[in-house]
C-alpha cells in the first residue's frame, strides 16, 4: 500500500451510508453517458502484501497461494463490465501491493482492461509499488505492459522510521527502486511519504523531503500518519507502547511541507498532494474529488456512477467464488440522497486547494451555496479558516489542518 490510499477516498463508501439489500446476483446496469460527462476511471485492487503494515486499514492478505486464482477471477470480472458506455482515461492499479504479482500477471490485467473498456489513447495507467518488491526487470515489464505512471511507496528515507512503520524495504532499496523506475522509462513518477511520526522532528522531516527532491519526482504525496481503528498501530497507541505526535508539532510539519515544496516549484493542488506541473497531477485521483464516474474491480473496491455507489465483497476467497459462479462480486450499494451529495461535494471540494466551485455547486444542486451555508461560512471566515470570493470557497492553510472538523460544522450547523 502506498500513500495515495491514505486519502480515504478509494476504499470508503460515502460520508453517510445507507446499506441497501444484497445485489450480488445483479448484473451491472448499462447507462448512457450524459453529454459533457468527464471520462471515467478504473480502479483495480490487488489484495496481496508481503507483510501487513501496522498503520494500514485497507483490505489485503499475506497468503500468496491465491494469486493465480485471483488474477483469473479479476480478468473475468473485467469482462463482466464490457458493456460500459463510458470512455475511460485512467487505470489505477492499487492495493495491497500490486508489485507482489508477477509482471506478466500485471500485463494480463492491463491487457484485459484495455480490451474490455473503451480507453482513450492518452490514458493514464498507474501502478503502486513497494521498493522491496521490485527489480529492474519487473519495472521494465510493467512499463512494457502499458503502465505509464508509477507511485513508489517510500514513506521515509530513514531506516529507523521505516522500521517503526513496519515497512519491508530499507532507505537504500527505496533509492534503488526510484532509479530503476526512471531507467525503465517512467517519466511520470510519484513518491509517497508519511509524516507526523512519533519522535519525528522538523529537521528529520525536511531531510526526507530534501532526499526525495534529489530524485526529481514528478509528484509527491505527503500524508499525515493516522491511527485507524482496528489496525495494530492503533492498538499499540491505546496500550501506551508509544505516544502520538502533538497537534502543534504536526501542524508545524504540515506548514513546512507546503512551504518547502512550493518553494521548490511544486504545485500544491490537494491537501496531501503536490505536482511538478499541471500535467503531472494524478488524473485518476482527481476523479474522486470531482465526482467523476469510476469502476472499482477486485475485493473491497468501490464504484461510483451518477448518484450511486457500490462496493465489492471483501474476502479474496468469497470474491473468487462469486466470479467462478458467474455472479458479480458486489456486496451492496447505496443511492446518494441530495443531502449526501451536498455533504460530499463540500468535503471533497475543500480537500482541493482551489476549493469549492460555487457556480458549479449552485448549478448542480439548483440552489445557492452561500444561501445554504451563510452562517457557517461567516463564522469560519472570521476564524481565518476559509477564504471566499464570488467563484470559490477554499480552506486556508490553517483550515486545511482542520478539514474534518470544518466539514462537521458545515453538516451540523446547516442540516
Amino acid at each position: 500500500m502506498t500513500g495515495d490510499q491514505l486519502s480515504g477516498v478509494r476504499g470508503r463508501s460515502s460520508v453517510i451510508s445507507n446499506q441497501l439489500p444484497d445485489i450480488r446476483d445483479q448484473k451491472p446496469e448499462t447507462r448512457n453517458p450524459e453529454p459533457g460527462t468527464s471520462p471515467a476511471g478504473i480502479y483495480i485492487h490487488i489484495p496481496f502484501c508481503v507483510k501487513k503494515c501496522p498503520y494500514c486499514d485497507f483490505y489485503s492478505i499475506t497468503d500468496p497461494s491465491l494469486k493465480k486464482a485471483f488474477v483469473k477471477a479479476l480478468t473475468a470480472e473485467i469482462s463482466m463490465y464490457g458493456n460500459s458506455p463510458h470512455i475511460f482515461d485512467t487505470i489505477y492499479v492499487g492495493g495491497g501491493t500490486p508489485s507482489v504479482l508477477k509482471a506478466d500477471y500485471i500485463g494480463r490485467i492491463i491487457g484485459a482492461a484495455s480490451t474490455s473498456f473503451s480507453m482513450a489513447p492518452d490514458s493514464e495507467i498507474t501502478i503502486e509499488v513497494n521498493p522491496g518488491t521490485v527489480s529492474p526487470g519487473s519495472l521494465k515489464s510493467f512499463r512494457r505492459s502499458g503502465v505509464n505512471r508509477i507511485n513508489i511507496g517510500v514513506q521515509s528515507f530513514q531506516d529507523n522510521i521505516l522500521k517503526f512503520l513496519g515497512r519491508i524495504h530499507s532507505a537504500k532499496e527505496a533509492g534503488s527502486a526510484i532509479k530503476w523506475a526512471r531507467s525503465a522509462g517512467f517519466d511520470n513518477l510519484g513518491i509517497d511519504l508519511i509524516y507526523g511520526i512519533p519522535g519525528q522532528t522538523k529537521k528529520s522531516w525536511l531531510c526526507d523531503l530534501e532526499t526525495a527532491l534529489r530524485f526529481e519526482p514528478d509528484h509527491l504525496s505527503c500524508y499525515m500518519l493516522t491511527y485507524e481503528s482496528g489496525t495494530r498501530m492503533h492498538k499499540d497507541l491505546k496500550k501506551g507502547i508509544f505516544s502520538s505526535m502533538s497537534e502543534s508539532v504536526t501542524a508545524s510539519l504540515f506548514g513546512s511541507t507546503g512551504d518547502f515544496l512550493e518553494k521548490n516549484g511544486y504545485i500544491h493542488y490537494e491537501i496531501s498532494n503536490f505536482a511538478l506541473s499541471e500535467d503531472k497531477k494524478s488524473r485518476h485521483n482527481t476523479k474522486y474529488w470531482a465526482f467523476a464516474p469510476y469502476i472499482g474491480l477486485g475485493p473491497s473496491a468501490h464504484s461510483f456512477y451518477g448518484t450511486k455507489r457500490s462496493w465489492n465483497r471483501r474476502g479474496v476467497k468469497d470474491y473468487i467464488n462469486d466470479i467462478e459462479s458467474g455472479i458479480m462480486p458486489v456486496e451492496g450499494e447505496e443511492e446518494l440522497s441530495r443531502k449526501q451529495q451536498i455533504i460530499e461535494s463540500v468535503f471533497l471540494g475543500l480537500r482541493q486547494i482551489k476549493g469549492i466551485d460555487i457556480k458549479l455547486f449552485d448549478s448542480k444542486f439548483d440552489t445557492g451555496f452561500i444561501d445554504i451555508f451563510k452562517d457557517t461560512i461567516t463564522a469560519l471566515n472570521k476564524k481565518g479558516l476559509i477564504v471566499l470570493d464570488e467563484n470559490r470557497c477554499a480552506l486556508t492553510k490553517k483550515g486545511m489542518l482542520l478539514l474534518d472538523t470544518i466539514c462537521s460544522e458545515f453538516i451540523l450547523n446547516e442540516f
